[in-house]
């Protein structure tokens, strides 16, 4: 599957907490998290498991940097 955003981020599904309405979705991407909060609709038709691997796919009008 191709997209056209630039910002893929692969990864393996750490953690998968459902709710009513939404799931957040936690991606262990080398170490460091990226969380995601799909509807637990869409988290059930993907049908993700832990410890599938999975990509985040970011597409965002804005980015914040920081530093320390």
């Amino acid at each position: 599957m191709k997209f056209s955003a630039r910002n893929q981020l692969k990864g393996t599904i750490k953690e998968i907490k459902k709710g009513p309405v939404s799931t957040e979705v936690v991606i262990d991407i080398k170490g460091m998290e990226v969380v995601s909060s799909i509807t637990t609709g869409s988290a059930e038709n993907l049908n993700l498991k832990v410890g599938d691997e999975a990509i985040a796919i970011i597409k965002a009008s804005n980015v914040m940097i920081g530093i320390e």
